[in-house]
């Protein structure tokens, strides 16, 4: 691992909290002067990162209104000659030349008159340029900072639009009172994250729009308790089964839903109703498409990448950024204060984080440790860019949060940037949803190990918040399972219904509510369901493709299901709101780690306390224990608070929640014992039954 032979430099702060960290001290510091150096760098020529972040209002099409006409530049610095062109000028590819501004390290201007134009290059014209590139080839590409990209009609190709309505949009009072949602979620104790994609959000077969999303997908959301939407898709991508993550215009919100201010209209409507809306943001790659694009803009291999198979990522079939480059941080940074400002959106889910940290991208990754940390595998370039990345977010949004997607555990991610880390307030706790896959994919209930579980759940550093979950959207994709498809499997289309007798399904229901309730209240300090998963969607997600007839049969949301009484799917729905009721109720999510009270593998029992509430889980496929002794936190009394068994969620009924308090039925009295070493003790009995998750609750 480099570092100065005589470092002298102060501890960083997170070294000092974590001594393992020690050895890795001087690149830790070493991080945090890069950072300092280039913020400095960028202040010095820009007054401030937040005045540097403006590539988009200097790049693209703009109105001149002093001049009459528009604007046009890009970055194109190995292009030879660059043409702008489009139906305003009856697609001549070459009569409007731009030309090389001096000393700008590959900028090219133009302005067009509305004179010169006839006033036909206006809001809604589509346009491309023409680039003769760096290789000779002659190609119509897409500007990079365009704001909104359209398929042709004519050609069905896709091109820019020009986009600038003659009225801005109107906030109304959030624009001066802005959404803090980092305010938000400290109410309700934590981030409830319901993650969405809006083109497979309606019942319908068809693409979903922004205006069906905000019109009936929101209240779903809002009576669910939720407090945060995150949005994926939300960039343009010219293949619609990429799920978003293949972006051609970084800047530009994809048309497939609506327009600019469609979306716009659903962020003002998430506020409304007090939701958050954070993006899912692709900054790891971008699509390798030359037709819709940003890759070889200029006729190189090395515009927004490095040169070679450097350049593309081994498994993605895509390209990557050279986070070295000033004029691709310009970019990105840019891009981010534009999706805040222009749209609102309260912060960032990072997508790929892994693959951006290290130089290997994640792929045949070494063990992870402090030299695959902080030694020569790490991508210095990247991880400045990140860093400077929470910089301009929390400067520009102090209420925004950001979440990384990272698998590896890098320490640091969510440390404050001036104690040595790289400023991000969340991580994903991704081990997660890849332990309850193994259990239910290899290990039989009656051999699940409940240290392990309790390991898994608990697994983060302190300080260290984490986004918990129980399954991925991958896992809704043709070929994985959800958790309710992995229990229940082809049992859910032909046994859902309430006069079905079906053990299958009867365990897949406890299950799937039990594994929700644990993951929630002990994983971390926020959580995350994709939509429908929380009722158990039974379709799996195939995007409309050759293979399957071009339908959107299955790229879509079966709300009905979990609204009809005939059918089971309600009773998931119903306990997913009582969970997310107790985790806002108790401020669960910040009440930090669950104190372990009583782990009985003989009767599959695991008990803990949190956030002031008793959670007994009994995971035993049938050993229901009568009179079952347990100890309890307290003395007094208590009553059980939420129990999965209700029949309101598709239990038996056999523990109730609540209190009947004409008979007292509910209410659990404790019991003192004084042990061997002249410690008093309390303890209560209670029925323990088998796959039912009970939470109690203390009365005085």
């Amino acid at each position: 691992m480099d570092r100065p032979t005589n470092f002298s430099a102060p501890v960083p702060p997170m070294v000092e909290r974590d001594p393992w960290l020690q050895p890795a001290a001087a690149e830790i510091t070493a991080r945090g002067e890069r950072f300092r150096t280039r913020l400095d760098d960028i202040c010095r020529g820009c007054g401030s990162l937040e005045e540097y972040a403006n590539a988009h209002l200097y790049f693209g099409l703009h109105r001149d209104p002093d001049r009459g006409g528009w604007w046009f530049r890009e970055w194109l610095p190995e292009a030879r000659e660059v043409f702008l062109f489009g139906d305003f000028n009856d697609w001549e590819r070459t009569q409007y030349p731009a030309e090389r501004v001096r000393d700008s390290n590959g900028v090219w201007e133009l302005f067009l008159s509305d004179e010169k134009t006839g006033g036909r290059l206006r809001h809604g014209s589509l346009v491309k340029m023409y680039v003769h590139g760096a290789d000779g080839s002659w190609m119509d590409r897409i500007p990079a900072y365009v704001r909104r990209v359209v398929q042709d009609e004519r050609t069905k190709d896709y091109c820019g639009e020009v986009w600038a309505p003659p009225r801005a949009f109107d906030w109304g009072a959030e624009a001066e009172r802005g959404f803090d949602l980092t305010a938000r979620a400290a109410e309700d104790g934590g981030l409830l994250i319901y993650e969405a994609h809006v083109g497979m959000a309606q019942e319908r077969e068809g693409v979903g729009t922004y205006t069906e999303f905000a019109e009936q997908v929101l209240p779903r959301i809002k009576a669910l308790g939720y407090n945060t939407i995150q949005l994926m898709a939300v960039a343009e991508h010219p293949y619609y089964g990429s799920f978003g993550y293949h972006v051609s215009s970084f800047f530009a919100p994809s048309s497939r839903f609506g327009t600019p201010e469609d979306l716009k209209r659903l962020v003002k409507r998430a506020h409304e109703l007090g939701l958050g809306v954070v993006m899912d943001l692709v900054h790891s790659h971008y699509v390798k498409n030359t037709n819709e694009g940003i890759n070889r803009l200029d006729g190189s291999d090395h515009l927004y990448s490095v040169a070679g198979p450097g350049g593309e990522h081994p498994q993605w079939g895509s390209m990557l950024f050279d986070y070295g480059k000033h004029e691709v941080q310009h970019f990105l940074l840019s891009n981010i204060k534009y999706w805040l400002e222009e749209f609102h959106f309260d912060g960032f889910r990072f997508d790929g984080v892994t693959s951006m940290l290290y130089r290997h991208h994640g792929v045949n990754a070494p063990a992870w440790g402090l030299e695959a940390y902080f030694g020569e595998g790490a991508d210095r370039e990247a991880i400045l860019y990140l860093t400077l990345a929470n910089e301009l977010v929390h400067t520009l949004r102090p209420g925004a949060v950001t979440v990384a997607e990272d698998v590896s555990g890098m320490p640091g991610v969510t440390f404050p940037i001036a104690d040595g880390g790289l400023g991000f307030d969340y991580r994903l706790g991704m081990a997660i949803p890849d332990f309850w896959i193994e259990y239910l994919k290899d290990v039989p209930d009656e051999e699940w190990d409940l240290y392990r579980m309790w390991s898994v759940l608990c697994d983060r550093l302190p300080g260290v918040r984490t986004v918990a979950y129980c399954e991925s959207h991958d896992q809704a994709l043709v070929g994985d399972k959800t958790l309710a498809f992995r229990l229940m499997d082809k049992e859910m289309y032909f046994s859902m219904n309430r006069e079905s007798q079906n053990l299958t399904i009867d365990r897949g229901i406890a299950l799937h509510k039990m594994i929700r309730l644990i993951t929630a209240t002990l994983g971390g300090e926020a959580y995350l369901t994709f939509m429908g998963n929380e009722f158990g969607h039974p379709e799996w997600i195939d995007f409309p493709r050759e293979g399957n007839g071009w339908s959107y049969a299955h790229a879509r949301r079966q709300w009905s299901l979990a609204e009809a009484d005939y059918l089971r799917y309600i009773d998931l729905a119903r306990f997913e709101g009582a969970m997310v009721e107790l985790l806002r109720s108790y401020r669960i999510l910040s009440a930090g780690y669950g104190y372990r009270i009583k782990i009985d593998e003989a009767n599959k029992t695991l008990i803990y306390e949190q956030a002031g509430l008793l959670f007994v889980f009994n995971w035993h496929p049938s050993a229901s224990i009568p009179d079952y002794e347990l100890p309890a936190p307290a003395p007094g009394k208590w009553c059980v608070a939420l129990s999965s068994d209700d029949p309101e969620f598709g239990g038996q009924g056999r523990v109730r929640s609540g209190i009947d308090n004409a008979t007292g039925t509910g209410e659990y009295f404790t019991y003192s014992r004084t042990d061997g070493d002249n410690i008093t003790r309390h303890y209560m009995r209670i029925y323990n039954v088998n796959r039912t998750a009970l939470v109690f609750r203390r009365l005085d």
